[in-house]
């Protein structure tokens, strides 16, 4: 599986503190079947990184990973609040790209209220070739009120991320149950960890992906769609559901 949303770097934003523990969450990715991890690190306001910082500290990370043998390849990204879009040069929204993309960029949905200029904003990524992919819009008030909202966005060329512990219930019944109608709405792509540390949030896909219950569809959002992210091909054609209803309540 790909992991493209996680918080793994060392000292940088809200996720771990130190190399060893983000060796340990590396860890526990690989062992839960993760071969690719996007670290994308917090770019807003309390965690202003900068392109120069996140390179530098996956190289680090690269490099710690490498002598510990584990079997993880840690790819560049960042997760961008939606007013700091316009504070990036074009270079440094490359450099943010996601999983190494220059064609996608991780754009994080707030927790609480509808961001207006989002839509504009799809727009303005999509007509320079970029692709935003919305991070855990189902934690969103507004969104589980309603997640039909998201269409539009979804219409005019934007992905959407789902966070695990969403969809395996670990963060509440309200992300949950939003999670699982933007699924059977066919209004998610990619099912992410958003790993912060060895225990909260925690790395690994494997029991979101058997929470879906349908494989095929769950290989699409954990495999085939994030592959394609990462090499810049052809996005796959999502698969038809075996009926509606189908993930596990």
């Amino acid at each position: 599986m790909i992991d493209l949303h996680s918080h793994i770097l060392p000292g940088v934003d809200d996720g771990p503190a130190t190399i060893e523990e983000s060796l340990e969450l590396a860890r526990r990715a690989a062992e839960d079947g993760i071969r690719v991890i996007a670290a994308t690190p917090h770019v807003r306001d309390d965690y202003p990184t900068t392109p120069a910082t996140m390179e530098r500290l996956v190289d680090e990370l690269r490099t710690a990973i490498e002598a510990e043998e584990i079997p993880i390849d840690v790819r560049p990204g960042g997760e961008i609040a939606i007013d700091w879009l316009d504070r990036l040069s074009e270079e440094d929204l490359i450099r943010f790209g996601l999983g190494g993309s220059r064609h996608y960029l991780l754009v994080e949905f707030p927790y609480a209220g509808w961001p207006l200029s989002l839509h504009e904003w799809v727009f303005r990524l999509v007509t320079r070739q970029i692709t935003p992919v919305i991070a855990h819009p189902e934690r969103n008030a507004d969104v589980q009120a309603n997640p039909d909202e998201l269409r539009p966005l979804v219409d005019a060329g934007a992905l959407v991320q789902i966070t695990a512990a969403s969809l395996d219930g670990r963060i509440g019944r309200s992300s949950k149950a939003a999670a699982t109608g933007l699924i059977e709405r066919g209004l998610a792509h990619v099912l992410a960890s958003d790993a912060h540390m060895p225990d909260i949030r925690e790395a690994g896909l494997r029991a979101a992906a058997d929470a879906v219950g349908d494989p095929e569809l769950a290989r699409w959002m954990t495999q085939e769609m994030p592959m394609a992210i990462v090499t810049d091909a052809p996005l796959p054609r999502r698969p038809q559901p075996r009926k509606r209803g189908f993930l596990r309540r």
